[in-house]
This record gives C-alpha cells, sequence and structure tokens, in this order.
C-alpha cells in the first residue's frame, strides 16, 4: 500500500488545488499538494519535503485532519494523511503542476479530483473540517 501525505494549504479562507500534467498518472486530475512517503520519514517530514519540491516553500505543517485508505479499480491502495499548513516561507511556485488556483471550500466539488480526495472535499465543501 502507498503511503500518501497531503497538504490543504490555507489563505484567507481558501485552499490551495493543484492540477496533474497530461504526463503523469491520473493525468489533468485535481489534488491537493503533497506526495509518498519514503522509506524512514514521519508523515510531517515527508509533506514539507514535497511541498518544498512542488511549490518552493518552507512549511509550517500543522494538526493531521483526515486519515483514510482509498483502493482504486484494479488494484492500487492509497493510505493518505492529510495535514492543515497556515504558515509557510517564501512564493509558491508551481514547479511540477499544469495548473494550481485558490478555492473556497464549497467551490471544490466543481473540480475534477482524484478518486482518493473526494470524500476530504465532500467533507471541506460540506463545512465540516477547518
Amino acid at each position: 500500500m502507498k503511503q500518501v501525505v497531503a497538504a490543504l494549504i490555507v489563505k484567507d479562507r481558501k485552499i490551495l488545488v493543484c492540477q496533474r500534467t497530461r504526463h503523469q498518472t491520473m493525468p489533468l486530475k485535481w489534488e491537493f499538494p503533497g506526495g509518498k512517503i519514503e522509506e524512514g520519514e514521519q508523515p510531517p517530514d515527508a509533506l514539507k519535503r514535497e511541498l518544498e519540491e512542488e511549490l518552493g516553500i518552507d512549511a509550517v505543517i500543522g494538526d493531521e485532519v483526515a486519515h483514510m485508505r482509498h483502493d482504486y479499480p484494479g488494484g492500487g491502495a492509497v493510505d493518505l494523511r492529510f495535514y492543515v499548513v497556515r504558515e509557510y516561507k517564501g512564493e509558491l511556485e508551481n514547479k511540477i503542476f499544469r495548473d494550481m488556483q485558490w478555492s473556497n471550500p464549497k467551490d471544490l466539488p466543481s473540480y475534477d479530483f482524484l478518486e482518493a480526495d473526494l470524500k476530504l472535499v465532500q467533507d471541506l465543501a460540506a463545512g465540516k473540517l477547518l
């Protein structure tokens, strides 16, 4: 099972969402920034590393707000941990995504998100988190 961490980067009550490129797995799907936990890493450390690699920021990783598992059709289970990031140093720089946008939580369901993120997207849109 793939261990993954993702960030809910919050600014002015909006959340950063990112779109995968055409060349990535699950092309053009929207997601929250983050990635795989490498062997020996703790989840917050992995997320801090991923955010530096993907967005060029030095993030202060906050509380874990959701933990879920998703099984993709045809195999491929993912264990996801989502953390809030309200503070970071540096300017956001799009290093790997096709697009990035700040979204109101209620508008998140209008994006074509990865299946593994859909439950969290619904909870955020309903005001259950943050």
